[in-house]
């Protein structure tokens, strides 16, 4: 009687297994599809070009303090000379803080890039999920993260496009 109920409950098991669906997206060739991502991309670099502008001319300016210093070192006094030091060793701190603040994990690119990317990724996520639901779809998964590997995938469960549709755009011609 055990046996029985228990090889029952593994076929029962077994078919509800077989009813899942399964599908894949590829979230690159989603967001390469949506002008929004490509405006805050090209916002997000211009700000980053600004940005290592302003460390690179800090830098120059503690390179041309320190070859002048190195000139005339041997014109200055040793309370001239510590001062001079000083002031290089100050402005290379206060470059390399400079660079922390704009690039650091906490810097203000980081903040933008959320500030930016983020309702866009949520759409697309919403999307994405609104989409399986509609196609009675149970798991989906992203193609082109790093930390889901996929050996083979039939080009039948790939509902980019219906994403892409969704958002309003069409698919096939990408943003450039």
């Amino acid at each position: 009687m055990k046996k029985l109920i228990l090889a029952s409950f593994l076929l029962l098991m077994g078919l509800g297994a077989s009813a899942q669906k399964f599908a894949y997206v590829d979230t690159e060739y989603i967001l390469k599809h949506l002008p929004d991502y490509k405006a805050a991309n090209s916002q997000l670099d211009g700000l980053s070009a600004q940005y290592q502008k302003q460390i690179d001319d800090s830098f120059v300016q503690i390179d041309k303090m320190y070859k002048a210093y190195q000139a005339d070192q041997v014109l200055l006094t040793d309370d001239m000379r510590k001062r001079r030091e000083n002031d290089i060793i100050e402005s290379e701190k206060k470059a390399k803080e400079m660079q922390r603040q704009k690039f650091g994990p906490e810097g203000e690119l980081f903040q933008m890039r959320v500030k930016l990317l983020k309702p866009i990724q949520e759409k697309v996520s919403t999307v994405i999920g609104e989409t399986a639901k509609n196609k009675f779809i149970d798991f989906v998964f992203d193609k082109s993260s790093e930390s889901t590997m996929m050996i083979y995938a039939s080009a039948n469960y790939d509902i980019s496009n219906d994403v892409i549709v969704r958002l309003g755009y069409k698919p096939g011609t990408l943003v450039k």
